[in-house]
């Protein structure tokens, strides 16, 4: 039986408010963002405890790629044809299908309704759709592996 999906609309919690205007794909190590929730849905009490952890985890939504640079078949990652070609759910590319980011920030400080993360792959006004605290029970369970290609690609990405 095949199964018919659901559209699925989200409302998000908040925007970044960031020095990187574009979308770059290296040295987002040192950038200090914001968080700004939507005080129209929020008060401070969704984030009390949050400033009792060292990072967290922002999923966001990439706003600004556009439709037409959504990846659908293989292709070199940054268009390196030394590497290999593969699909966009084996890369963490910005054209994603659904364009949703995920990213792991060192928390600076909470401020009201407003997180400061050092480390956000988020360009300025990047809709936020949730903010998680960041736990090692999360992280993988044994071994973690990948390819070679993968490790040259981020050897610049959080310097």
């Amino acid at each position: 039986m095949k199964r018919e999906f659901e559209e699925i609309i989200i409302k998000p919690i908040g925007i970044v408010h960031s020095p990187r205007t574009e979308a770059i794909d290296d040295n987002w190590g040192s950038v200090i963002s914001e968080i700004e929730l939507d005080a129209n849905q929020f008060d401070e009490q969704v984030l009390y405890g949050l400033s009792d952890f060292s990072h967290c985890e922002v999923v966001f939504f990439m706003d600004r790629v556009p439709v037409e640079k959504i990846e659908k078949a293989a292709r070199h990652p940054r268009n390196r044809t030394d590497w290999p070609k593969v699909g966009i759910f084996s890369q963490r590319a910005k054209g994603r299908p659904n364009r949703i980011g995920v990213s792991r920030c060192k928390i600076l400080r909470v401020d009201g309704i407003t997180v400061t993360v050092q480390a956000l792959d988020a360009i300025n006004g990047t809709p936020v759709i949730d903010i998680k605290p960041y736990m090692e029970q999360f992280a993988p369970l044994g071994e973690v592996h990948q390819p070679e290609w993968s490790r040259e690609v981020m050897s610049k990405y959080y310097r």
